[in-house]
């Protein structure tokens, strides 16, 4: 039995700054997993008047929003925006990050999240915070690689599918080494 097919033979994926020409592409990957995963606990598909509105309001902010690019289509894209409201949490974001059906294992979510990471600590961000969904193992397992720890786990805050899910609250130091 064979592993996934390398993205690209002779290179990896190119990260780059996500434009309106990327939308279509982000919207597709996003809607994929609202129909059918429980990485989004969103249950409504977006539109793309809505990614349109999303990408202005995260460039508005000032936060990054990065696609992976592999054969000439978008794998994956991922960025961070606001953890809470309030000045005291000005130093802490959380991100989003993912992957196309077709681009899974095969280390785009990881290239994804190290670009944030960087962007972060570039901006002189503290934390990085990321809500997981309990039943995500490959996440779970990935934020712990790059370097992630679980500060707490909330029992049955989400339902999707019809089914209660746990949420896994997994933060970044951005200020110490590594």
């Amino acid at each position: 039995m064979t592993g996934p097919a390398p993205l690209l033979a002779t290179a990896g994926p190119c990260i780059r700054p996500a434009g309106e020409r990327d939308l279509d592409s982000i919207r597709d990957i996003l809607n994929a997993e609202i129909r059918s995963g429980t990485a989004s606990w969103a249950e409504t598909l977006r539109t793309a008047d809505d990614m349109t509105a999303w990408l202005a309001a995260r460039e508005a902010g000032g936060f990054p929003v990065i696609v992976a690019e592999a054969d000439g289509r978008v794998a994956g894209y991922a960025s961070f925006g606001p953890f809470r409201t309030g000045e005291g949490y000005r130093f802490t974001v959380e991100h989003s990050v993912y992957v196309a059906h077709w681009a899974r294992r095969r280390g785009v979510a990881r290239l994804l999240m190290e670009r944030l990471i960087a962007e972060a600590r570039l901006r002189g961000l503290r934390r990085m915070v990321g809500g997981v969904s309990a039943d995500q193992t490959a996440s779970l397992a990935l934020h712990r690689a790059v370097g992630f720890e679980e500060q707490g786990r909330l029992g049955g805050v989400g339902v999707k599918f019809g089914r209660p899910l746990d949420l896994v609250l997994m933060v970044r130091p951005l200020d110490a080494p590594g």
